[in-house]
């Protein structure tokens, strides 16, 4: 194999993001190949990606579907494996140059670090990563120089507008949201709200869980965490902007006032690229945006007061240490109560504010911390959920 083709790692090739990385290295093969399939439990996909683009390894994270990967591989010469720590073993491998990370929440923290400790660039869609253990993380990529490509629409954008700005000081960072399907909404309306309705995103295709997360704006308040470490700002200095086109993905504002956006059509594929190819962009056929077709693109103030969610979020970073690790906990069982029809749309902020209340707060959280408190959160939340009255719950 020949030098210049790039080893990619997609850990979570089955959802959203990892079947969009697959597209991005069908259309350039003769620079990236596909080393390393994951999946949760989609054996079926992740059978007919791995018969596709014949990887090096192909990881199943539900055990119970090991032997049917593992029969319908058998005659190719792919290494199946089974389990969380297999992926956390396999992602040092030597001959892997990029780990994409598009496991969906906690469940992408510690194949990051093993990734990063091996000296891995990361292509980080894994928003949750950073949001846990942020300082961890972006202090393990100092120290193992190790580079984290944000693959989000916004931190992706933000990434691009700071080409080349390197000695200029950032006075704010503008994170853009599409104000998902509830845009406009008030409380009495989303009190009934089903998850049918919360599914339908007017811009984006997307999992489940991060569909619901936009829909509450809890999408937005993990973004606002994440860019803390991501460009070392302070809450101060990132404001939220609703913006329903989804055209402007994000800006920064510079400290002579001077403001740099990055524009495009809404399509994961583009930062995905940008990602794989840093810092070479590459030519594609994507649909080009056209300003005419868009002759009014339209900014408003996101309501924080009925969408709790964003406020909680920006209240977790200022705190620090595990709070936004007790939020994001939270929220992974608050989403899933939802989806399953034990509590309504509202209560999920209800959930995540008792779980602030209730967790120990550690300011200098360990790694052994994080996952002690994600554990803790969940089984607390779950908890909160089951004693709901039966007014919280709509079906």
């Amino acid at each position: 194999m020949t030098n210049h083709i790039k080893n990619i790692a997609i850990l979570g090739s089955t959802g959203s993001i990892g079947t969009q990385t697959l597209e991005v290295i069908r259309n350039n093969s003769n620079l990236f190949r596909a080393f390393l399939l994951t999946a949760h439990s989609n054996a079926d996909l992740l059978i007919s990606q791995a018969i596709e683009f014949v990887p090096e390894y192909a990881i199943i994270c539900d055990v119970s579907k090991y032997p049917e990967v593992k029969e319908a591989l058998a005659p190719l010469p792919i290494k199946v494996l089974a389990g969380h720590q297999a992926i956390i073993d396999t992602v040092i491998h030597p001959d892997i140059t990029i780990v994409l990370t598009a496991m969906v929440g906690f469940a992408g923290l510690e194949p990051t670090i093993a990734a990063i400790k091996a000296g891995k660039d990361i292509a980080l869609a894994n928003k949750e990563t950073l949001v846990v253990a942020g300082e961890l993380i972006t202090g393990l990529a100092k120290q193992h120089n190790v580079k984290i490509l944000p693959v989000d629409s916004e931190h992706s954008a933000i990434f691009q507008c700071l080409a080349g700005e390197d000695l200029n000081h950032i006075e704010k960072i503008i994170l853009t949201a599409s104000g998902g399907p509830f845009r406009g909404r008030d409380a009495e309306f989303l009190a009934n709200v089903t998850r049918e309705d919360a599914l339908k995103h007017p811009n984006w295709v997307m999992g489940a869980k991060i569909t619901i997360d936009s829909a509450s704006l809890m999408n937005k308040g993990l973004e606002v965490i994440e860019a803390k470490w991501l460009f070392d700002v302070n809450a101060d200095q990132i404001e939220v902007i609703v913006h329903p086109q989804s055209i402007v993905h994000s800006l920064v504002q510079f400290h002579d006032g001077s403001v740099k956006a990055q524009m495009g059509l809404p399509d994961m594929k583009l930062p995905i690229q940008h990602a794989l190819s840093y810092p070479t962009r590459l030519q594609n056929d994507f649909k080009r945006f056209s300003f005419t077709s868009y002759p009014n693109l339209t900014f408003e103030k996101p309501d924080m007061d009925t969408f709790r969610n964003l406020s909680l979020a920006y209240a977790a970073l200022r705190q620090g240490g595990n709070m936004p690790c007790i939020i994001n906990a939270a929220n992974e069982i608050a989403v899933a109560g939802f989806l399953n029809r034990s509590i309504g749309f509202l209560a999920m902020s209800n959930v995540i504010e008792e779980c602030m209340q209730h967790i120990p707060y550690i300011a200098q959280p360990t790694l052994s911390d994080y996952l002690n408190t994600d554990k803790e959160t969940r089984i607390f939340a779950q908890n909160v959920i089951n004693k709901l009255p039966i007014k919280a719950i709509q079906f």
